[in-house]
């Protein structure tokens, strides 16, 4: 299930070292070296790097307007996500109150990221898995759930695009939403015309949910930890406060004063903590901190799954991912059947001040924090932006760790170790880039 490099005859049975490089399926790169000694864990460094790539400098000096196109850039895969944190930290900044149709539409093309993002995710990269495949290339086109499953993933991944395009202008970089509104107004016929291939989809997707929610994937983390998640009365993704599985509730704006970063020597990115414990972010914890506010259709459909929720079993990232594309196709389609007109509105202006904004949204793998400062002309004077993967990065090793001591003592051969990790790696979800392979393995 992997790309590897390795000579057996180096390996003794109870000590040896494992390195999996190249880690390509995420936005920059990643590696994991795992020692064992006598049968046991004795050093594992899982390590990311080119995750920040400069940009809270190179905004620095720059119109605070002229930021969420250029942020965009950080990410192929969720740069509306990008584009939409830092939208709103700009509009907090400046106090620009945007009109409710702005939202709405905001709203329309999250959904469509969501759509597109999380099928990109479960059936690319995470299918493979169930059907112990090393890629979709590998699907047997002459087997008809495999060739069922496959024709699934372009049409749904396509639903997605388009929900972004029509509303947004693209699907990635979207160029309609701008500072206090957008700079031209979708069509109402053409977002209307999105009803019939998002009801199309819908029943491609519980087949997905069936299929994640019987894998037999599972880990269980043993450290204690806390959940972390934007919360909205409409899941919305881009409104709410934030609430933790310890029970905290507070204002968006106070989530970067829980966040304590953790410096890992052998990690070009930081890690993170919530006061001071290790936290998680994404699917998983929306689930479990928000399932109540599910579109209605959407719980009807899984609620006898949702009892699944809270978990520790983090696999369950998959099945989390699966339903919330359920609860975006279902709230996208309410949406637009309500919507009858599209009125003609010029973006919110405000003068520039010496302020701070904040934005924080839930992007496709968690939560997503921007904050900017600017001076009295507007121009940046410092940024911060800490996304999800840091957020993930140190429960990720912990339970990495886990996971490998669990198998050494079940005697696990070192190609079950790799698969397992890579698998649990996959499930995270961390911020991936398409690319021809997933970990590229050397033993010494």
């Amino acid at each position: 299930m992997h790309d590897s490099n390795f000579d057996l005859g180096d390996i003794n049975k109870d000590t040896y070292s494992i390195k999996l490089d190249e880690i390509s399926k995420i936005e920059g790169a990643a590696s994991l070296e795992i020692k064992v000694t006598n049968g046991k864990v004795e050093d594992l460094k899982f390590s990311i790097s080119e995750w920040k790539r400069f940009y809270t400098q190179a905004i620095q000096g720059k119109l605070v307007t002229a930021i969420p196109p250029l942020v965009a850039r950080i990410c192929g895969t969720c740069s509306n996500a990008h584009l939409l944190a830092s939208l709103e930290a700009v509009e907090n900044a400046l106090t620009i109150k945007i009109s409710d149709q702005t939202l709405l539409l905001r709203k329309l093309i999250f959904h469509g990221l969501i759509i597109r993002d999380h099928s990109l995710h479960l059936y690319i990269f995470a299918l493979p898995d169930v059907f112990k495949k090393n890629s979709i290339l590998d699907f047997d086109m002459n087997d008809p759930v495999q060739h069922e499953f496959l024709d699934d993933a372009f049409a749904v991944k396509e639903v997605g695009n388009q929900l972004s395009i029509v509303v947004g202008g693209r699907s990635v970089h979207a160029p309609y939403p701008t500072v206090g509104g957008f700079l031209k107004l979708p069509k109402l016929d053409e977002i209307k015309n999105l009803m019939i291939s998002l009801k199309a989809i819908r029943p491609k997707i519980l087949k997905l949910i069936d299929l994640f929610a019987h894998t037999s994937f599972f880990h269980e983390v043993q450290a204690p930890f806390v959940f972390t998640s934007l919360v909205s009365k409409d899941f919305s993704y881009l409104e709410g406060t934030i609430q933790t599985s310890r029970g905290d509730i507070i204002n968006e704006k106070e989530f970067g004063n829980h966040l304590n970063a953790v410096i890992i020597p052998y990690s070009q990115a930081r890690g993170f903590s919530y006061d001071g414990q290790l936290m998680m972010v994404g699917a998983i914890a929306r689930l479990t901190l928000g399932k109540q506010y599910l579109h209605p259709k959407t719980v009807e459909s899984v609620k006898d799954l949702l009892n699944l929720f809270p978990t520790k079993n983090l696999f369950y990232n998959n099945l989390a991912q699966a339903i919330e594309i359920l609860h975006s196709i279902d709230q996208s389609i309410e949406v637009i059947e309500k919507l009858q007109s599209i009125s003609p509105e010029p973006p919110v202006k405000s003068a520039m001040k010496e302020s701070t904004g904040i934005g924080v949204i839930e992007a496709p793998r968690g939560t997503l924090y921007y904050k900017l400062e600017i001076d009295e002309k507007g121009m940046v004077k410092r940024g911060e932006i800490v996304v999800p993967t840091g957020q993930n990065q140190v429960i990720m090793e912990r339970a990495i760790r886990e996971i490998v001591e669990d198998l050494l003592s079940k005697n696990a051969v070192q190609e079950k170790i790799i698969y397992e990790v890579e698998k649990f790696i996959r499930a995270f979800d961390p911020c991936m880039s398409c690319a021809s392979h997933f970990l590229k393995v050397k033993w010494k």
